[in-house]
């Protein structure tokens, strides 16, 4: 039997050359210099000061365990009496392993960096694990300094892959976004929670309770059920009018309805009322909070080759900049792999002799930001993507577990995006055909969050700079059809869009823009 090139690439298993980890690697530094004169400092951070030791790759002891304080001339001081027993001990080789310990450890990574020592990062459950078995019944500093020595020489302390201020700024935007939408979804349940002592019932009469400023302009002027009742349908419709809030008199006549029927409220009511209007107006500026982050998104998402994602259906410019902020430069990855590895999107192993479970659950290590992105990036394509649709439902006939579709969706889209991202393309699969305009989905982006037009222009041209040019003309098509609309008069609203399109247009190199006559 023939097995196609594909399926015999995919069998393949990578053969393993050393038990170290990858990144973890330094035998062949220590074999070039030699065991004596390879020179390790460890490093156990606190707050306010660390405490270090430097040791040959035997551990003989070069540097007793020292403090130093997270100041400048502290950790200066650190750096030359280092340099200085590297210089008397004839170390010609040498590496800084320091603990991860929250943000602290980050101040002595950048000044040893910066002085020109390669740094690693050691994890704190590798040091407990070196730790108990040589001293199990005690926990200091000199004991997790010895413990991150011994980790070390066995390939533990491993190299983090650098991240320049662009991709580091994504990542902090996209996680503030998420910060923020998780407080306002914690707020949005406190509300609730407020309303139904002060107004019982009251929530249900509205079918978009957060979207309307209808609710809670008339909580503001009429606070409780006797005041509304009592105000009637024309005092109410009269109020909203004089604000400039839109409405409908059906609305406003379910509420009078609500409130000659409503149950008294809870003790305390108008307290209640009034945290639930003080939350509401907090929950407002954080939603303002959030729009602005997404603005700033798009702008950070379009210079990147991440932007080629928005072709992909089902993919939108936040889940596409929380999976390109998550992920990082896709020059760090070799293949799709080695971003659900370290997404920890694999399931656990337990083999022994002839017994081998390798379905367990996922792995519990993995970096758990990334692997939400990556789920929630499946959740939407198996809701808005055909193809998708299409095999989650075929699953779940099969009787598989909704968690399994999720997975193997994320699986799938990891390699695609790898392939997209990666090779600067327009990905051809049968999850993308009809695939989105990149530029329309931008745009339409940009006049939902009401972005500046300079701005939208340039992250237009921002997101042309990374299309490949076989795509040029895909992507000019429905850009040169809503011109077309907006030179007609069929589209409503402002037409600012109509003045940054032609700019767009003629950087794609597709079709004639008419330039202005001069008047002579």
């Amino acid at each position: 039997m023939v097995r196609s090139r594909t399926r015999a690439r995919s069998s393949r298993r990578r053969v393993a050359t050393s038990v170290s980890k990858p990144r973890g690697v330094l035998h062949p530094r220590v074999q070039q210099v030699g065991p004596e004169h390879f020179g390790i400092v460890c490093f156990d951070c606190a707050k306010v000061r660390s405490k270090f030791l430097l040791a040959d790759f035997y551990g003989r002891l070069l540097i007793a365990p020292t403090p130093v304080a997270h100041t400048r001339p502290a950790l200066e001081a650190a750096v030359a009496q280092v340099r200085a027993a590297f210089a008397e001990h004839q170390l010609r080789d040498g590496l800084v392993a320091i603990e991860r310990t929250g943000r602290y450890h980050r101040v002595v990574q950048r000044t040893f960096a910066a002085a020109g020592w390669e740094t690693r990062i050691l994890h704190p459950f590798v040091t407990k694990q070196y730790r108990q078995p040589v001293d199990p019944g005690n926990k200091t500093d000199d004991a997790d300094l010895a413990a991150i020595h011994r980790a070390t020489v066995t390939g533990c302390a491993l190299l983090e892959a650098t991240r320049d201020e662009a991709w580091t700024t994504l990542q902090l935007l996209v996680r503030h976004r998420r910060d923020l939408v998780r407080k306002g979804a914690a707020l949005n349940c406190q509300i609730r929670d407020h309303l139904e002592a002060a107004v019982p019932g009251y929530a249900a009469c509205f079918d978009e309770l957060w979207e309307s400023a209808i609710p809670w302009h008339l909580l503001r002027h009429y606070p409780g059920a006797r005041p509304l009742y009592g105000a009637g349908v024309a005092s109410l419709c009269q109020s909203l009018r004089q604000a400039g809030i839109r409405h409908q008199q059906r609305t406003v006549q379910r509420v009078v309805d609500w409130a000659a029927q409503a149950a008294p409220g809870d003790i305390a009511a108008g307290q209640h009322l009034r945290i639930a209007l003080a939350l509401y107006d907090d929950r407002l500026r954080k939603n303002q909070g959030i729009q602005a982050a997404e603005r700033e998104l798009a702008g950070r998402l379009a210079p990147t080759p991440y932007v080629l994602l928005l072709s992909f259906p089902g993919v939108n410019v936040v889940s596409a900049a929380d999976f390109g902020g998550e992920a990082g430069p896709i020059e760090h990855y070799t293949n799709a792999k080695s971003i659900t590895g370290r997404a920890g999107l694999r399931p656990c192993r337990y083999q022994s002799d002839a017994v081998d479970r390798a379905d367990g659950p996922l792995v519990r290590n993995g970096n758990r930001a990334l692997r939400a992105a990556i789920l929630g990036i499946a959740d939407n394509l198996i809701a808005c993507n055909h193809h998708f649709q299409a095999l989650a439902t075929r699953w779940a006939a099969q009787g598989k577990d909704p968690r399994h579709s999720r997975v193997k969706v994320g699986l799938r889209f990891c390699r695609i995006a790898f392939q997209m991202v990666a090779g600067r393309q327009v990905f051809r699969h049968p999850c993308i055909q009809g695939r989105h305009s990149i530029l329309d989905k931008l745009t339409a982006f940009h006049r939902d969050h009401g972005t500046a037009m300079p701005d939208v222009l340039r992250d237009l041209q921002a997101a042309v700079g990374q299309l490949p040019r076989p795509a040029y003309a895909a992507e000019a098509k429905p850009l040169a059809e809503e011109l077309a609309r907006i030179q007609q008069g069929r589209r409503r609203g402002p037409q600012l869009l109509g003045d940054l399109l032609p700019t767009v247009l003629a950087r794609l190199g597709v079709g004639v823009v008419q330039s202005s006559e001069s008047g002579e």
